[in-house]
C-alpha cells in the first residue's frame, strides 16, 4: 500500500488537489481540465455537452466558492487519494478524448499522448488501482488505432472497416497486459468494462471477425455501472450489429430525448439504422441533424457522404 504522496508528475498532482471534496463533485473534471491542463471553456464544453457561456458560468462560480470559503489546495495524504481517484481518472480520459475528437486540430494533437502519459504515472503511483490500469488500457487501445481512422486521402474510416494491418500491434499488446492486471484484482469498473470493449474490437486483427454480442454483453455490464449517453448509445451500436437493426432502434428510441437532443453520436447512429431499415426520410432527417451537430470535418465529410447516398438505395 502506497503510503506517500511523492508524485511521479507535478500535473498529476495538481489533478488530485484539484479534487478536493469542498468542491461540488461535477465541476472536479472542468476545473481540472482548465486549471492543470490548459483547455479553454470551448472545449470543456463540448467534452460536457453544454453551451461554452454556461461551461464559463460554472468554471467562475467554482473558483469563486474556492476563494470565498478558502477552500486549502493542498497535496492530499496518501489515505485520501483514492476517494479522489475516480475524479481524476474522469479528467485524464476527457482530455485524451477532446484531443480525440478532431485529429485535424494542431492545437489538440498533444492530448492524447499527455493524458496517456499521465496515465502511465497514475498506474506508477498506485500500481494497484484496477480502474488506474483500466484507464491506461483503454486510452492504448483507443490510441493504437489512430492511424487508420483515417485513409490515404485524410478521409474517416469507421472502426468497422478500418484496416487491422495499420492498428498498432505493441500498442495492443501493452493494453492487454494492463487489462489482465487490473482483472486479478476482482474489482470491475467502467474504465475496465470499456476496456473490454475496445479490447474485444482489437480481436478483430487475429481473428478477423467482431464478435458483436460479446461487445453488446459489455456494454450491458457497463451501463448498469455507468449509464452515460456514450455508454447507451454504444449499447445500441452493438445491439444493433449482434441482433439486428430493429433491436438497435429500439434500444435508441428508450433514451430520454433530452439526452441526446445536442448528442451526435445519437443522430448518426440513428440515421445508419434508419437507412438500413429502408426509412430514408427519415434518415436524410436524422443525418442532417448529425452533420449539423459534429465538429470534426473527417466525420462531417463521411456523414455528408452516407446522406448523399441514400438517394440511390
Amino acid at each position: 500500500m502506497m503510503t506517500t504522496t511523492e508524485f511521479p508528475d507535478e500535473r498529476l498532482k495538481l489533478l488530485f488537489v484539484c479534487a478536493h471534496p469542498a468542491i461540488d463533485a461535477a465541476m472536479h473534471t472542468p476545473l481540472m481540465l482548465q486549471t492543470v491542463l490548459g483547455l479553454n471553456a470551448i472545449r470543456i464544453a463540448s467534452a460536457f455537452l453544454v453551451s461554452p457561456d454556461a461551461m464559463g458560468r460554472r468554471l467562475s462560480r467554482t473558483k469563486a466558492k474556492i476563494r470565498d470559503a478558502a477552500i486549502p489546495f493542498e497535496v492530499p495524504a496518501a489515505k485520501h487519494l483514492a476517494p479522489r481517484l475516480h475524479a481524476v481518472l474522469e479528467a485524464i480520459y476527457a482530455a485524451y478524448g477532446s484531443g480525440w475528437d478532431d485529429l485535424a486540430d494542431p492545437q489538440s494533437r498533444w492530448l492524447p499522448g499527455e493524458a496517456i502519459t499521465i496515465g502511465r504515472t497514475l498506474v506508477e503511483l498506485m500500481p494497484a488501482e484496477p480502474e488506474a490500469l483500466g484507464l491506461l488500457s483503454l486510452m492504448l487501445h483507443c490510441e493504437a488505432r489512430r492511424e487508420a481512422r483515417r485513409d490515404d486521402l485524410g478521409d474517416y474510416v469507421p472502426l468497422s472497416e478500418q484496416d487491422v494491418a495499420r492498428w498498432s500491434q505493441p500498442m495492443i499488446e501493452e493494453a492487454e497486459l494492463h487489462l489482465a492486471h487490473a482483472a486479478r484484482a476482482g474489482r470491475i469498473g467502467p474504465f475496465q468494462l470499456e476496456a473490454a470493449i475496445q479490447s474485444a474490437h482489437a480481436q478483430r486483427a487475429s481473428t478477423g471477425a467482431t464478435d458483436w454480442e460479446a461487445i453488446s454483453l459489455l456494454y450491458e455490464g457497463l451501463v448498469r455501472v455507468a449509464p452515460t449517453i456514450g455508454a447507451l448509445v454504444g449499447r445500441a451500436a452493438a445491439v444493433a450489429e449482434a441482433r439486428g437493426a430493429v433491436a438497435g432502434l429500439k434500444a435508441l428510441e428508450e433514451l430520454p430525448p433530452v439526452r441526446i437532443a445536442t448528442y451526435q453520436p445519437y443522430w448518426a447512429l440513428i440515421a445508419h439504422l434508419l437507412a438500413r431499415l429502408g426509412r430514408l426520410h427519415e434518415a436524410h432527417d436524422a443525418y442532417a441533424r448529425a452533420i449539423g451537430l459534429c465538429t470534426d470535418n473527417a466525420m462531417r465529410a463521411f456523414l455528408i457522404g452516407k446522406a448523399g447516398q441514400l438517394g440511390t438505395n
